[in-house]
């Protein structure tokens, strides 16, 4: 089949969009959302709250969760289009498609509760919990034994970090 035949079966099969992981250049997380809005393409940036203080003014920033990564939903076929940005370095796609989403979304719901969150970029041995109360009731989590019961771990296996969230001993159950 030539060139212009297999854009034509492209065309015809709907596709279906699939989560993928773009590790970007240095400090290039924001200028490739800007890129794939202009270009249409679905983007997920978690964005955490830092707050500055200078002598006259506080300063409010918005900065990447998880620095280097974007995560996007897109078609397979578009993967092209987002590797001739200048921003990404790779582009890493997500084998376990459903496990991703419920992470991810886990951690925006997390962010979305205005909670405390930071990065936690090493995942170590711990116990799967359930938080019982509070803005994250119901999310279950992970809490590392080296950190004690008060911070629980947001998992993003695929990339191998995940966020941090302070959480009350007690609002806490184990699985098992």
């Amino acid at each position: 089949m030539d060139a212009a035949g297999e854009r034509d079966r492209d065309r015809e099969q709907p596709q279906e969009t699939l989560w993928y992981v773009a590790h970007t250049k240095p400090r290039c997380e924001k200028k490739l959302v800007a890129y794939c809005e202009r270009e249409k393409l679905e983007t997920v940036l978690p964005l955490y709250r830092s707050v500055r203080r200078y002598k006259r003014k506080t300063a409010v920033f918005y900065k990447p969760l998880f620095p280097g990564y974007v995560f996007l939903r897109i078609l397979p076929s578009q993967g092209r289009l987002v590797k001739m940005s200048d921003y990404v370095a790779n582009l890493l796609h997500v084998p376990d498609q459903r496990e991703f989403e419920e992470q991810l979304e886990d951690i925006l719901f997390a962010l979305e509760q205005e909670v405390e969150v930071r990065l936690a970029p090493t995942i170590g041995p711990g116990s799967l919990v359930r938080i019982r109360s509070g803005p994250l009731q119901g999310l279950e989590a992970w809490v590392e034994d080296r950190r004690g019961m008060s911070e629980v771990l947001l998992r993003l296996d695929f990339i191998g970090q995940a966020a941090a969230v302070r959480v009350n001993a007690d609002d806490l159950e184990l699985i098992e």
